[in-house]
């Protein structure tokens, strides 16, 4: 029996129940593939229903407004891939008349959609015999064939899909596809996998070498940026200041409080004398009311020390820059926020 039919039999009787998998949908297959990278389904399933109940075509979604579809995603991370998906939407809805190319030669060239992306809706969506290939399939692949490549090296994608495209079934690769996906993510996972019920392990490389603990080899990831962040949570009245963030940085896009980021942890006796907080604080009479042991924050390539300082404005008014809005704090659950300032407003009460 060859390795796609033991698969896909497999899949037949251990598929989980998900929504995405009961449509052709090309824009619901596309939506569940962006919140599903980086993402647990256990966490994205609920994130991907609240999109559908909210826009259930493409062209309600290319019509709403980035602030609405960044709320949305608040708590996912990666923000930039729900930017990709508004920018993406609306080129649909300008040159493609709303509807998705058929091709994954087409769909590549789309802003936003990679190769596996473009693969998966080439597949689910119409049935095109092009291989999927993810984390999940990396580790399938690696384990079954041997493959020592490590899986986030230069050539491993195109070594990896080479390999995924000889074990395709040409006259299933939908089915297929979501199988070998599924096998990996319930099956063969990273730690434990449960060979003892493996359809394929006698025919497994690293079953058969006793090797499942090494592959697949990854190398290691670039050390990560250690950074400051102190948040000023003014409040006046029972409003407060919010700023939106800029491009070139992490969390594009989204609102915070004032910020100052600095080269270590501070004092409040540091901050008061900090240049940026006397410029905003000139001319006022204030009063620290609270502030809260740094919180650490991991990104991949960053990892975040968060502090927020509650200061009341007694008298006069600050002077942030130009960009800084103030908000009643009712209307803070509105605006779409990192996750660590929503952590912090959580705890207070404000949303």
């Amino acid at each position: 029996m060859s390795f796609s039919t033991q698969l896909i039999r497999w899949y037949r009787k251990n598929k989980r129940d998900l929504p995405w998998r009961e449509t052709t949908d090309p824009y619901q297959i596309w939506l569940s593939e962006i919140i599903l990278q980086q993402t647990r389904v256990e966490q994205g399933l609920p994130y991907f229903l609240k999109y559908i109940k909210a826009y259930p075509t493409l062209a309600d979604f290319a019509q709403a407004p980035e602030d609405e579809i960044l709320k949305y995603w608040q708590g996912l991370g990666y923000y930039s891939r729900a930017r990709n998906m508004l920018n993406t939407a609306r080129q649909l809805i300008k040159l493609y008349q709303g509807k998705f190319p058929k091709k994954y030669e087409e769909l590549i060239l789309l802003k936003g959609i990679g190769p596996y992306t473009a693969a998966a809706i080439a597949s689910f969506a119409f049935n095109q015999a092009v291989p999927v290939v993810d984390g999940n399939v990396f580790r399938v692949l690696s384990r079954f064939l041997g493959i020592y490549e490590p899986i986030n090296s230069s050539v491993a994608r195109k070594l990896f899909t080479k390999a995924a495209f000889e074990l395709l079934d040409k006259k299933n690769p939908s089915e297929f596809n979501q199988a070998i996906m599924e096998f990996g993510a319930t099956l063969c996972k990273p730690a434990k996998p449960d060979c003892d019920n493996c359809p394929i392990s006698s025919s497994c490389f690293a079953f058969a070498k006793n090797k499942i603990a090494e592959l697949p080899v990854k190398t290691p990831k670039t050390k990560q940026r250690i950074r400051y962040f102190n948040y000023i949570h003014f409040t006046k009245n029972g409003s407060t200041f919010l700023k939106k963030r800029g491009p070139k940085d992490i969390w594009q896009g989204l609102y915070e409080f004032p910020l100052i980021e600095t080269q270590k942890a501070i004092n409040p006796e540091e901050l008061f004398d900090h240049p940026d907080f006397i410029a905003w604080t000139q001319k006022t009479k204030i009063k620290l009311i609270n502030w809260q042991s740094a919180k650490k924050h991991i990104l991949s390539h960053q990892i975040i020390y968060a502090r927020f300082w509650q200061i009341e404005v007694m008298k006069g008014n600050l002077k942030p820059d130009k960009s800084t809005i103030i908000v009643s704090e009712e209307r803070l659950a509105a605006y779409p926020v990192p996750r660590i300032l929503d952590i912090y407003l959580k705890k207070i009460n404000l949303v």
